[in-house]
């Protein structure tokens, strides 16, 4: 089970450099993001981010191993195309989405390290891998929350208002 063991460490660090590059960034989607729910939402998660890492610390120990990265390109490339959005001012809903990508990227590196830590009999990592996928998953939940609910019916009424009156709707053409 060498071969395991190696690639859950390889993936563990590219995670560990995942982390600490979201860490950076959601200070800015923070900043960036117009709606109140999620700006709290984004500095919510840099307090959950900050545990996560520590976390992995743990993990790391359990495994003999420093805890250091690996540059993770994937967080990388998910990150730049992030601050493309807030460059470009595209809006809350572009921001939800820059974030729920690094998430959904999150939660399946998590889901993949904890089947792997529980085959390699590492139930205290697993644990611990388990409990930062369940808050992967429920910083997602709520992004598409506040999509639903806020963020994309201020950016639809944001497109109503730039269209004539008589394209509006039946009820706005009759004012």
């Amino acid at each position: 089970m060498g071969g395991l063991r190696e690639t859950f460490v390889d993936e563990l660090r590219d995670l560990f450099d995942a982390e600490k590059q979201l860490l950076k960034a959601l200070p800015k989607l923070a900043k960036a993001a117009e709606n109140e729910d999620l700006k709290a939402a984004f500095e919510q998660h840099i307090e959950e981010t900050e545990g996560q890492i520590e976390r992995l610390k743990e993990v790391f120990q359990l495994f003999d191993e420093q805890p250091r990265g690996k540059k993770c390109k994937g967080m990388e490339g998910l990150i730049e195309e992030g601050a493309e959005m807030i460059e470009e001012e595209a809006g809350d809903a572009a921001l939800i989405c820059a974030a729920q990508k690094a998430e959904h990227y999150e939660i399946a590196t998590y889901g993949s390290l904890s089947a792997w830590a529980k085959l390699l009999g590492e139930d205290q990592a697993v644990e611990l891998l388990e409990e930062n996928l369940q808050e992967e998953k429920a910083a997602d939940e709520k992004l598409t929350e506040i999509a639903e609910s806020v963020v994309n019916v201020e950016e639809e009424q944001e497109g109503e208002e730039d269209k004539p009156v008589a394209r509006r709707g039946a009820k706005t053409a009759k004012r």
